[in-house]
């Protein structure tokens, strides 16, 4: 099981050209991109508070890759992936879903190291993102009328805060989310309806103890285990 392949096409939105090279030596962590305005080349239109919210689950994913003490092959909850196999699919899906709505988000990352590739991977989802008009852009998605920015945010970016907990897990790090992130995470899920137990989506929810805490509550929902512990 992958975990999460999503059902159905996001849509199309017309070609936009991105106007810079992803593999600028700018910033270390993609939040960076934003918070730095003296960097040259790093400046571009304010970003949307949607944008934003891609960008924060972009760098907790980072700081989670950067303290696995490279455990890069260490086995997942997602059965049958290693650490590296999953930053190869949040990187590939969103790859994806960029050349399909007319990006170039250039050559894929060297994934020999993950932490560095998914750090060069976000700066250019940013880039994009921060294209003036890109964020609020509309588009007819697989749900219904959306924009990029609520796409990379609730959509790809759901799938980084749950896929991080994977990884924290996997390397032996703890994991736990605010209330109020596991209550946002909890309304995308209800947003899918049925089709959140699809094949390939998620497995069936599991049961937790009634005094679990939010952030496991979550994860049982969506068919993990917050018990789960890598093979020792």
């Amino acid at each position: 099981m992958d975990g999460w392949r999503r059902p159905g096409d996001p849509g199309e939105v017309r070609p936009i050209d991105r106007v810079d090279d992803p593999h600028s030596p700018c910033v270390r962590h993609v939040s960076d991109y934003h918070k730095s305005p003296g960097h040259r080349r790093c400046e571009r239109g304010a970003m949307t508070d949607t944008a934003q919210r891609f960008i924060e689950r972009a760098d907790a994913l980072a700081a989670i890759l950067d303290s696995s003490d490279q455990q890069w092959d260490a086995p997942t909850p997602c059965d049958g992936w290693t650490v590296r196999d999953v930053v190869a699919h949040a990187i590939d899906s969103e790859r994806d879903f960029l050349t399909r709505q007319g990006f170039d988000p250039g050559a894929a990352p060297d994934l020999a190291d993950p932490a560095t590739a998914w750090r060069d991977h976000a700066k250019t989802v940013a880039e994009v993102l921060g294209q003036p008009g890109v964020a609020e852009q509309e588009y007819d998605g697989h749900f219904g009328r959306t924009t990029i920015a609520a796409t990379m945010a609730d959509f790809y970016g759901w799938d980084l805060v749950i896929h991080g907990s994977d990884i924290a897990r996997a390397t032996g790090q703890p994991w736990s989310i605010s209330d109020s992130e596991a209550a946002s995470l909890g309304a995308t899920a209800d947003g899918w309806g049925p089709a959140l137990y699809a094949e390939g989506v998620c497995s069936p929810a599991v049961p937790v103890a009634a005094d679990a805490s939010a952030s496991d509550r979550l994860l049982a929902r969506l068919g993990r285990d917050p018990e789960w512990q890598a093979p020792s």
